[in-house]
């Protein structure tokens, strides 16, 4: 039995009806008290990260596609409003939320761009009410896709250097922190070189490819393995992947293949357990150049390793250590005030606290290539309009509350974030103890953050 407001019907909990409630409380207060003291200066914030995550010599920006749609469709309806009311705020306040709509202008990195430490990965500009309101949405939906698709993009990097074309699948979905996390997880998968996914819903909501082939408790449950594989094949006949790794995995694949040549059928074996580097090679001599598909938590320093040892596979299916991001589970993400309206002028603004300190003002990033093959050389965090060299990263996504960039399609973004991380130097991408991506600051950044800061004490 549920009660009125539980959400059995329908299981996803964020409704329109409710979607503006998608923010940290201090955020609806704060923006409670703007609107009491009349307060509503425009204000420009900026979502960057200050330090890497472990081991990483980049990170993949994804996730804008859903931050977009949310700015889109954000809404507070009567589902919202009167859960608010309940909480004490009070009615004024809560009737300018339910006409609350977005009038400002977003720039962006655009999904796939590697991004490096105090970039701008969004730049929010708008009048303070609303650009406030962004802050949690910004930092769940663009920090988690970005670590999942850097993490992707790491095993690519691991099949590229140490492979040969070896697909890549995500079967992380039922380790992943929730249903949300499991579909978005796939997807940015898929931005940072994954051939497709086991899982069906995201297939369908983001037209990706899914792939799957039989679990232990399929061939346990039959008599014999015999008997599972042969009722498998009676009803899969083309492109089937048997698990052979059941009871003795030389044996299954041994078994698999005799049955194929019976069934006259495209069989392949997957290896989910054991030292797959050996078995691996035991099996490519049973089955010959037939796919084996290998899984078994699997990262990029085991399909590296696995890779260099000499294993033998044409696909691998990472699961937990990709929807997890297991080895640098957070981004040291951060939605920061750079600079504010007074008397009608934007000001600079910045924290001056100790580890924390930040740069002031709307800013582009430049990025600057080799000459000869087009190479990324380095950065350079500008200015917005000051001129530098190289070419500005971030685009823009709104203009005065309306959206002027299209949606990318997922294949599109994919392909750009393979292309933009192959430019990238390749000691930056490598797998342990990459090189550092050289990032400066311009003049006109340096001095305008040195005359903010003395503004600051001083005053």
């Amino acid at each position: 039995m549920t009660g009125g407001n539980q959400p059995a019907e329908r299981f996803g909990y964020i409704t329109p009806e409710n979607l503006g409630l998608f923010t940290d409380l201090y955020e609806l207060t704060m923006l409670q008290g703007y609107h009491a003291a009349d307060h509503n200066p425009r204000a420009t914030f900026s979502l960057f990260f200050r330090k890497l995550p472990s081991d990483r010599g980049y990170v993949l920006a994804a996730g804008l596609e859903q931050a977009m749609a949310y700015i889109d469709s954000i809404s507070f309806g009567e589902r919202a409003i009167s859960y608010l009311a309940g909480r004490g705020f009070d009615d004024d306040f809560l009737s300018r939320l339910a006409e609350f709509e977005f009038t400002g202008t977003v720039r962006a990195l655009p999904e796939g761009t590697p991004v490096f430490p105090n970039e701008p990965i969004v730049e929010v500009t708008a009048p303070i009410f609303e650009a406030q309101l962004f802050e949690t949405l910004l930092l769940n939906q663009v920090g988690f896709q970005s670590l999942v698709a850097t993490k992707a993009a790491r095993m690519r990097e691991a099949v590229e250097r140490h492979g040969d074309g070896q697909s890549l699948v995500d079967f992380g979905a039922r380790r992943a922190h929730g249903t949300d996390a499991g579909m978005k997880a796939a997807r940015a998968a898929a931005i940072g070189g994954f051939d497709g996914t086991s899982l069906v819903s995201a297939g369908e909501a983001f037209s990706l490819p899914v792939y799957g082939t039989m679990a232990h408790s399929w061939v346990q449950s039959f008599e014999s393995e015999r008997d599972a594989f042969e009722t498998f094949l009676d009803q899969y006949h083309e492109d089937t992947i048997l698990l052979v790794d059941t009871y003795d995995t030389v044996e299954g694949a041994k078994l698999a293949m005799e049955l194929t040549d019976e069934h006259d059928a495209e069989v392949g074996v997957r290896l989910d357990s054991g030292d797959l580097v050996s078995l691996s090679k035991d099996v490519a001599e049973i089955v010959g150049d037939r796919p084996i598909f290998v899984s078994s938590s699997m990262d990029e320093y085991k399909i590296a390793d696995f890779l260099r040892e000499g294993g033998v596979a044409t696909g691998f299916g990472p699961g937990t250590a990709l929807t997890t991001s297991g080895d640098a589970p957070s981004l040291d993400l951060v939605y920061k005030l750079t600079e504010i309206e007074h008397d009608g002028e934007m000001r600079p603004s910045m924290k001056l606290s100790s580890g924390k300190v930040t740069y002031p003002g709307a800013k582009s990033v430049r990025r600057i290539e080799e000459d000869d093959d087009g190479t990324y050389e380095k950065d350079v965090i500008a200015l917005r309009g000051e001129d530098a060299p190289g070419e500005d990263q971030l685009v823009f996504v709104y203009e005065d509350g309306e959206r002027v960039a299209d949606s990318s399609e997922l294949g599109a973004i994919a392909e750009r974030a393979g292309r933009r991380r192959r430019c990238l130097p390749d000691d930056c991408r490598d797998l342990r103890a990459p090189g550092s991506y050289p990032v400066e600051i311009s003049d006109g950044l340096r001095q305008l953050t040195e005359d903010c800061r003395a503004d600051l004490l001083d005053r």
